[in-house]
């Protein structure tokens, strides 16, 4: 019969095998925390039956739980902002809201925040307190600050955290405000994906402390960033690469959509850039950088398939449809023409030779940020 410990050995690695672990301080860490405590609530399997997505639960008594608690994957912890695993028999068709990250890129962030003995770092993000664990064990507990906004989630953190002898100092709040009674961090990593780097972290990590978090948008395109604080109050750095994804931070979630405008109305006009092109990641994250506001979704029609971009709060759209090979057609309407800047920033992305993720720099100060490439 496989044990817990010998799964946590394969877990070390295959994640070693993969690039994500590299050193032997984190490896200690990853054979010493067992994942399984903090999955001991459950996790929810996807499926997807009937052209539906839906979550069953997966509890201790399942055969399968203790396997899949050291698979290198995500594993759904919470659906729709209070359902746990316990809660239900069958099946949810809600969207997930809290989640197990997947131990490699857990690993990855770890081993990229440059972490050395006796530096203070704040988490963002609790979550089921696995990532908190492998801190507090490279450091000690008294030097890990961890911020959940939901407070059933981080007292169950809380519970798993004792289980394996750990205190940390656990903080129910909004952690896009950080946690400024601990101040000043070497180190602040977000376990959420934001829109925008707050200005409070800038303000609570000395200057040339770092941050690490995942930047992203509401068309779900996002990267890894690390950042260096500097003396004048910003930060900035570069993107790392690897189309990494988190669950945006629930203060940054994207509005409801509302009623949809009438979209026979509007200019209509051959698109320059294929609206296909939005199936790349990377072309994604371009085009978010031209309408951060804009969410996207599919609709059919008498005429069939049509790609819709909706910039709630501006009341501009963009629908785009096939019209035959490499053809498409763009209609646009509102104040803004959500499409017309998107072509332009992916034109000229183009034209600087379509650079990876990992050539992107970002510059933060309170208040804003901007990401560029370099060509």
């Amino acid at each position: 019969m496989t044990t817990d410990k010998g799964l946590r050995e394969a877990l070390a690695d295959r994640i070693t095998a993969g690039g994500d672990l590299r050193s032997p301080v984190w490896r200690q860490a990853v054979l010493d925390i067992p994942r399984h405590e903090f999955l001991r609530d459950g996790f929810f399997r996807r499926t997807d039956e009937g052209g539906r997505t839906g979550w069953e639960p997966v509890r201790p008594e399942d055969p399968a739980w203790l396997q899949a608690c050291y698979s290198d994957e995500s594993l759904v912890t919470q659906i729709a902002g209070t359902v746990m695993p316990a809660d239900m028999d069958g099946r949810i068709y809600r969207q997930p809201t809290s989640s197990s990250t997947l131990p490699g890129l857990v690993v990855r962030m770890l081993e990229e925040l440059n972490i050395s003995d006796s530096m203070k770092v704040l988490e963002i993000g609790t979550g089921t307190g696995y990532s908190t664990a492998l801190l507090c064990h490279r450091l000690g507990d008294r030097l890990v600050t961890s911020v959940e906004v939901d407070p059933a989630v981080s007292g169950r953190a809380r519970v798993s955290l004792g289980r394996v002898g750990r205190l940390p100092d656990l903080v129910v709040g909004d952690g896009l405000k950080g946690h400024p009674e601990n101040a000043p961090y070497d180190r602040l990593i977000a376990t959420c994906g934001v829109l925008h780097i707050p200005g409070e972290w800038i303000e609570q990590v000395k200057p040339g402390g770092q941050i690490l978090a995942t930047v992203g948008g509401w068309l779900y395109a996002s990267e890894l960033a690390r950042l260096t604080v500097r003396e004048d109050g910003t930060a900035a750095g570069r993107l790392l690469g690897g189309a990494i994804s988190f669950m945006l931070a629930r203060p940054q979630s994207p509005p409801p959509l509302g009623i949809l405008p009438d979209m026979t109305e509007g200019e209509e006009r051959e698109a320059v850039v294929a609206g296909d092109a939005l199936e790349d990641w990377t072309a994604r994250f371009v085009a978010q950088l031209a309408a951060p506001g804009a969410q996207r979704f599919g609709l059919t029609d008498e005429e069939g398939p049509v790609d819709v971009l909706l910039d709630v709060e501006r009341q501009s759209w963009a629908a785009l449809r096939n019209g035959g090979g490499r053809r498409w057609l763009v209609r646009q309407g509102g104040p803004d023409r959500l499409w017309d800047r998107i072509e332009e920033h992916l034109t000229r992305w183009r034209e600087d030779g379509a650079p990876g993720l990992d050539r992107f720099l970002i510059t933060a100060r309170p208040g804003g940020q901007t990401i560029t490439w370099a060509a």
